[in-house]
């Protein structure tokens, strides 16, 4: 595709972040936080643990990079909703985990709280944030929520933070794309280029759900950036994704049983990484 002409020739996220073609993100769900509903009271130190258990055996597998998220905290918030002990604790977390585990590291903040996820990338100098509505809108399981570029540039520039990379999902799982269900998939991929994205997303519907090699296919020939998948990702469709993808972030499929609230699976984790491997 041809450079939008008022952006920026950028260099590719993926392989500046990682030193890799091919990179491979590891998901740290995090134990319910301070704040959530399922949250039963425990020390931080207890939650912590939990993930630097997870962080220990994805690195030990061979993932790239780690990526925080607070998956246990349903129902998720609306991103003005999501409230300071969330932010600090994620924070937290992820410093004390990459502590122990020295691995690049991102964060998304459930739901498509962005801006929390660019001041908790600032303070713990994370390297990126995933934003899982970028532009636009949709309808997602928290209602409506609206693309987040705007805000989100405004705040990482008074937080004089150029490092700090954007992952925008161009068709964000768990929700409806009826509001711009009249635009195409090249429409879609175009206006997270235009609003500043550095790497674009591919997902399935829902969490663990395999990506559609159609869509990932479709926003791979209307961009200049790296894509990488978001969900589903296994060793069986590895090769096929990989032809596309210049990365994927994993979770489901390397946690025991591949079901994501359980914790990492070592034998799992390498099985994939053997695949991986074969394409860089």
């Amino acid at each position: 595709m041809k450079q939008i002409g008022i952006l920026p020739e950028k260099k590719n996220a993926i392989e500046s972040i990682f030193n890799k073609k091919k990179a491979v993100i590891g998901m740290i769900h995090t134990k319910a936080l301070p704040g959530a509903p399922r949250y039963n009271g425990e020390t931080m130190e207890e939650i912590i643990e939990f993930s630097i258990r997870d962080a220990l055996a994805l690195k030990e597998g061979g993932v790239d990079g780690l990526m925080f998220e607070n998956a246990w905290d349903i129902p998720f918030s609306k991103p003005e909703d999501i409230g300071f002990e969330t932010v600090s604790a994620l924070a937290v977390l992820a410093k004390e985990v990459t502590r122990q585990v020295n691995l690049p590291f991102g964060f998304n903040f459930l739901a498509n709280g962005v801006l929390a996820a660019l001041a908790a990338a600032k303070v713990t100098e994370a390297q990126w944030v995933r934003s899982n509505q970028w532009v636009n809108a949709y309808v997602a399981n928290e209602g409506i929520i609206e693309g987040a570029s705007a805000k989100a540039m405004r705040y990482k520039s008074m937080l004089r933070d150029k490092d700090i990379k954007i992952f925008a999902d161009v068709h964000v799982k768990h929700g409806s794309h009826a509001i711009v269900a009249d635009r195409s998939l090249g429409e879609q991929t175009r206006d997270n280029i235009f609003f500043d994205a550095d790497v674009l997303i591919a997902t399935g519907s829902r969490t663990g759900d395999a990506t559609h090699i159609d869509e990932l296919r479709g926003i791979f020939e209307n961009t200049n950036l790296p894509v990488i998948v978001g969900s589903g990702i296994t060793p069986e469709n590895a090769d096929e994704i990989l032809k596309y993808a210049s990365g994927v972030i994993v979770g489901s499929n390397l946690k025991e049983d591949g079901v994501w609230w359980n914790p990492v699976s070592l034998e799992r984790t390498k099985r994939l990484m053997d695949v991986v491997n074969k394409h860089r």
